[in-house]
């Protein structure tokens, strides 16, 4: 099923329900580990590749379908970063919290600020509840090995300075990794983290 702009994920170790947002297949990065490269989809038939862009209108008419206060959160996460198109984000962030008692939370790469050539972390407050940034490595060098990003080795300082702006209008600010990565790389991550004023989520790998 082509343009599928809305989709659902239930977590499984606790059955909670979250109602995901597609908003663009472009991203900065082309991560080695991305599930993009070998699926159409996250579970169930939702293919996620995308011949048109939504719009506001057609998020909304699409949310239509779902009884959206069963969910936990809304969430900003497709097959490409979330960001490029921030403006039709935070438009469809203020209409969930206006008319939805759920949460809402951007998964990124960070990269927002360097997208739009400017700090866009003010204009988060008061309709993003929670930012998943993904980390993914210690170091600039090593990111850009398995995050081949267009900015370079730059990306993973675009990332960190850009959590740490978040954290003075965003409630919750989580850099994120997997338990993939050796301890000692991992203790490393958690103290860039401290020093951006954010928390660290280790997550578990799950094989795509």
């Amino acid at each position: 099923m082509a343009n599928v702009y809305v989709y659902e994920y239930f977590a499984e170790e606790n059955h909670e329900g979250f109602l995901y947002i597609n908003l663009t297949n472009k991203c900065t990065n082309r991560c080695t580990f991305c599930i993009r490269n070998n699926a159409n989809g996250v579970g169930g038939d939702a293919d996620l590749w995308l011949t048109k862009e939504p719009t506001f209108e057609d998020i909304v008419e699409a949310l239509g379908k779902f009884d959206v206060n069963r969910y936990k959160e809304v969430v900003f996460c497709g097959y490409g970063e979330p960001t490029m198109r921030l403006d039709v984000l935070l438009e469809v962030a203020e209409y969930v919290k206006k008319n939805y008692k759920c949460s809402v939370r951007i998964n990124t790469n960070g990269h927002a600020n360097a997208i739009h050539k400017e700090d866009v972390t003010p204009r988060l407050a008061g309709v993003i509840d929670t930012l998943s940034i993904s980390m993914n490595a210690p170091d600039a060098k090593s990111y850009n090995e398995i995050c081949q990003c267009c900015f370079g080795e730059a990306g993973f300082d675009y990332m960190l300075e850009f959590a740490k702006c978040a954290c003075a209008h965003v409630p919750n600010v989580l850099l994120s990794i997997v338990d993939v990565m050796p301890k000692a790389d991992i203790e490393r991550c958690k103290a860039l983290a401290a020093q951006t004023g954010c928390k660290l989520r280790v997550r578990h790998y799950v094989e795509n």
